[in-house]
């Protein structure tokens, strides 16, 4: 009998362990209201976000994160991109589940995330193809394509503000890969949607993609970039003082824009980025009383989703501070 109740007590520290470190799985909000605006996915569907509400300390503070996953740059690509995840939220929607799962920076453990567990937190889901600043007035007529990342990014951070966020006194707005360049891209924008009294910071992961030369010599993003901007007519929603400065396209690209964001902004990237290698871009940057960096040597992309990566033993350090810290001091 004895044996029972230790092997019974041990799978019962087991379990709660389990439980413990189960990661939170958040619902999609589909906002049928932006259709009028012409704010929509790639195939005319409603653009889709998960919120989980904050509660205590937390109440008046939000984090939101938009999602990555590269861009189209050419009708036939947006067309592919507009019958699964990254272009349509009906898609999103047949996924079983449809869930997101809360890790890392979103996550609700104080624990793990000591800094932002209980503040609302939002995953803007990603389905325009131009980190959320294209705006095209009319559809493709052969595919059926819009392009309205940018009116996309406008109505949910209206209807956020319906939900509180017009309230906020802390509000950080981060993202991943193509969200992360997103998230400064838009950084001054956000700032917008805030009241003027409300501390207001950027964090973009992994969305410095530089303007550098393949191994073969030529400069495959840079005519990428110049691609989207042009099928998105993304470079009226460009930081204007950059676009100003140079050709559009180019603003692009964060070593040209960052100078020009006015809304404090940390960057978080790796020298080795698994995406590219970029560690000489930074010697351009200077010094800035706006901006900073948390640089690793992890050969890694878009990791602040990732509970290990963002605050665990094994995270990566800076004077002895995780990434989760950093940000949070």
């Amino acid at each position: 009998m004895t044996n029972f109740w230790l092997v019974f007590l041990a799978l019962s520290t087991l379990l709660t362990a389990v439980v413990a470190v189960k990661e939170e799985e958040v619902n999609i909000t589909i906002l049928h209201s932006a259709i009028t605006e012409g704010a929509v996915c790639l195939d005319a569907s409603p653009p889709a976000y998960h919120l989980d509400m904050g509660y205590g300390t937390g109440f008046n503070s939000w984090i939101i994160t938009i999602d990555g996953g590269d861009w189209c740059d050419c009708i036939s690509y947006c067309y592919n991109r507009s019958t699964g995840l990254l272009g349509s939220s009906t898609k999103m929607q047949l996924q079983s589940p449809s869930t997101y799962t809360f890790g890392g920076i979103l996550r609700n453990n104080p624990r793990t995330n000591p800094d932002f567990y209980n503040w609302k937190r939002v995953m803007v889901r990603y389905c325009d193809g131009s980190s959320f600043t294209g705006d095209v007035a009319h559809v493709d007529p052969e595919t059926k394509v819009y392009y309205g990342g940018a009116r996309i990014f406008k109505a949910i951070m209206d209807d956020l503000s319906q939900k509180g966020m017009q309230n906020a006194e802390n509000a950080i707005l981060s993202g991943t890969s193509a969200g992360g360049l997103s998230t400064i891209l838009n950084c001054d924008r956000f700032k917008s949607f805030l009241p003027e009294n409300a501390r207001v910071k950027c964090v973009g992961n992994a969305g410095f993609f530089i303007n550098a030369k393949t191994v073969s010599g030529t400069f495959d993003t840079q005519e990428m970039f110049n691609r989207v901007v042009n099928l998105h007519e993304a470079a009226k929603n460009l930081p204007p003082l950059c676009t100003s400065a140079m050709e559009p396209s180019l603003c692009f690209f964060p070593q040209n824009v960052v100078p020009y964001v006015q809304t404090p902004l940390f960057i978080i990237n790796s020298a080795y980025d698994s995406w590219q290698l970029w560690m000489k871009t930074l010697e351009g940057l200077g010094p800035c009383f706006t901006t900073g960096y948390f640089i690793t040597s992890c050969h890694t992309h878009a990791k602040i989703m990732w509970t290990d990566y963002w605050f665990a033993a094994t995270s990566p350090r800076k004077l002895n501070k995780t990434i989760a810290e950093a940000v949070g001091d």
